[in-house]
């Protein structure tokens, strides 16, 4: 197992104590909106974006204590292809000098943006085959480059601030107790046979607030587990950050920056099976979009000062696939070819089909998957996972980090997909069918996020005991 670990931000020893670098921030965001015509991610079938309702973004933020600068980027897109961030923090390093391995660059998880190539063996659908996958594919890792190169040169003395809000009205865990005794996933509104819940949200909502050193609002990061599958249909959108980020602006102006993270929500979705009414469109991701910005403005009074070094650990881990048999391969490529998703039994089949074909083109190989941590101080932490995990294992995370405040991105770094706790695995349905790694791989990243929190958070109560 390779292990990567670096600290940061220590200050200057004068007269006995350790005095720090005043924090300087600096935010941007850059178009990375795709033409026409190229195929859309989030579904089984294929469709074409025939027009935008909304530009993609990458927004960056760049904080420094001083000494050391570390970046999180966050793109309006369905995913994280390794590949890509490894391209990515090989620009920026270049470009403006920020060690690739301090760099956090995850996906919203929007469903209308564009396929991302893959670096399969395989051909599924447009993935390898369309120029205009082919070409945005090569472009991006300049344009997420671009993001942090361009919010490197806007770094000003600033200052940060944080507060946890609350809500508790736009995520829904999508798997339930069925009357039948199985766990159903979406199994769709005011279904009689739906027992109860068969897991949690996370009602939190990260807030991390910028600002200049004379107090003018530059931007926010805010972090909220939810799914981001409103809109569905051909028009390119970011779905609710593009909400969000309209409504923060209307607060704070034409020129604030709002960064929205996807938490932990491998299993929690927008859909209120309670509700009778329709969930989704345009109209939705708006409604939810002004509902997320008024949590965050309700806990804005409760933002209280950050400060103090930074620090980056990060480990490599490797996870095992799951269990696939030979005998499911060549039929697996027929059902992939046909690609028919219509009806729940053709539409698990597929998923089934996609996952023994990824995991059968590994050929028993591991993944190898990244495990990131930041800090600013003893107060605040940002931890990237590697796929859609599920709500359970990120609670589990916040509840055994060290720090007052944890966020985390998942969908960074790169993706391996679902990432189920290991009590969903014999539950089945979608997301564990789905699954391309195995059963406690979840655990497994979770516990290694925790270790490096705490081995952090260890170091800087030891460096502040310092003579």
């Amino acid at each position: 197992m390779r292990y990567l670990v670096i600290s940061l931000g220590l200050g200057t020893m004068l007269s006995g104590s350790i005095a720090m670098a005043a924090i300087q921030v600096g935010l941007a965001q850059v178009n990375i909106t795709p033409p026409l015509g190229i195929p859309m991610a989030g579904y089984y079938h294929e469709r074409g974006a025939t027009k935008i309702h909304d530009e993609l973004y990458a927004r960056a933020i760049v904080v420094s204590d001083g000494l050391e600068k570390v970046a999180m980027v966050s793109v309006d897109l369905i995913t994280t292809r390794r590949h890509h961030v490894v391209a990515a923090r090989r620009a920026i390093q270049r470009r403006c000098g920020i060690a690739g391995g301090k760099v956090m660059i995850s996906a919203t998880h929007a469903h209308t943006g564009p396929i991302l190539a893959t670096l399969s063996n395989r051909r599924i659908g447009q993935e390898k085959s369309n120029p205009l996958v082919e070409s945005y594919s090569e472009s991006l890792p300049d344009l997420i480059a671009d993001a942090v190169v361009e919010a490197n040169a806007n770094l000003v003395d600033g200052a940060v601030s944080a507060a946890i809000g609350f809500e508790d009205a736009l995520a829904f865990n999508r798997r339930f107790h069925m009357s039948d005794g199985s766990v159903g996933w979406n199994p769709g509104k005011l279904n009689p046979r739906i027992i109860k819940s068969a897991g949690p949200i996370d009602p939190d909502v990260g807030i991390v607030f910028f600002q200049t050193a004379a107090s003018d609002p530059l931007g926010a990061y805010v972090n909220h587990a939810v799914h981001l599958d409103n809109v569905g249909g051909p028009s390119l959108s970011a779905d609710l950050p593009f909400a969000l980020s309209n409504a923060m602006a209307q607060v704070h102006g034409k020129d604030f920056l709002t960064m929205y993270v996807t938490g932990a929500c491998g299993d929690v979705n927008h859909v209120n099976v309670e509700w009778r009414a329709p969930q989704k469109g345009h109209e939705n991701a708006a409604r939810m979009g002004v509902v997320l910005a008024g949590s965050v403005l309700r806990a804005w009074p409760d933002l209280r000062d950050v400060s103090g070094p930074l620090r980056v650990a990060s480990e490599t881990v490797s996870l095992e696939l799951a269990p696939i048999s030979q005998e499911e391969i060549a039929p697996s490529k027929i059902l992939v070819r046909e690609g028919n998703d219509r009806g729940r039994e053709a539409f698990m089949k597929l998923v089934k089909a996609h996952q023994v074909l990824d995991v059968a083109d590994r050929q028993g190989e591991p993944f190898s998957v990244e495990v990131q941590v930041f800090s600013l101080g003893n107060t605040l932490a940002w931890v990237a996972l590697p796929g859609e995990v599920f709500v359970q294992l990120g609670l589990d995370l916040k509840l055994d980090s060290p720090f007052e405040q944890t966020m985390i991105a998942e969908l960074a770094n790169g993706s391996i997909g679902y990432i189920p706790n290991i009590r969903a695995y014999p539950q089945g349905n979608y997301e564990v069918v789905s699954a391309r790694c195995a059963a406690g791989s979840g655990e497994k990243i979770v516990g290694t996020a925790v270790r490096l929190l705490k081995m952090i958070h260890a170091e800087n109560l030891n460096r502040a005991n310092l003579p």
